[in-house]
């Protein structure tokens, strides 16, 4: 009688109710716009910011403690391809680890572009571990003041 007052994801072993966590989590990520719920907890997910003004759009994103050699921009199919790896550090003689929480691995940010971008002038800086890419806007696209006569 007792059992049944339990929750029931308390009731299933560990591991079970560990899936049904992850796997709700997996189908509300699913559902959601955010293209980051592919990514498996630990892995590299860099962040992103795309802010658009009157010149175009800008797009940062957090690439700590990798080289511009480690990771590709592209432009293609109307979109902005950011891909590569962060390689996991290896240095581990003489040492006990407290505590990881750095993540490694392959991944990959696909941004849409607006049609109104002129995709053959997109530049890309790289400095102190954030990438800025630049995507101005075609002229027929920017914003032209118009006088009004009286």
């Amino acid at each position: 009688m007792a059992r049944t007052m339990v929750p029931w994801t308390e009731r299933l072993p560990r591991t079970l109710g560990r899936l049904e966590r992850d796997f709700g989590r997996f189908v509300e990520g699913m559902l959601s716009e955010d293209d980051r719920w592919m990514s498996l907890e630990g892995a590299f997910v860099p962040t992103v910011n795309v802010v658009e003004n009157a010149e175009g759009v800008e797009i940062t994103v957090e690439l700590p403690g990798m080289k511009p050699e480690d990771f590709n921009v592209e432009v293609k199919n109307g979109a902005l391809w950011i891909s590569g790896e962060k390689k996991e550090e290896k240095e581990e003689k003489g040492k006990t680890f407290h505590r990881v929480e750095r993540s490694y691995g392959e991944f990959r940010r696909v941004i849409p572009l607006p049609a109104t971008v002129a995709e053959d002038k997109v530049a890309a800086e790289y400095k102190t571990g954030v990438l800025r890419v630049t995507v101005p806007k075609t002229a027929e696209a920017r914003p032209r003041r118009v006088e009004v006569k009286t």
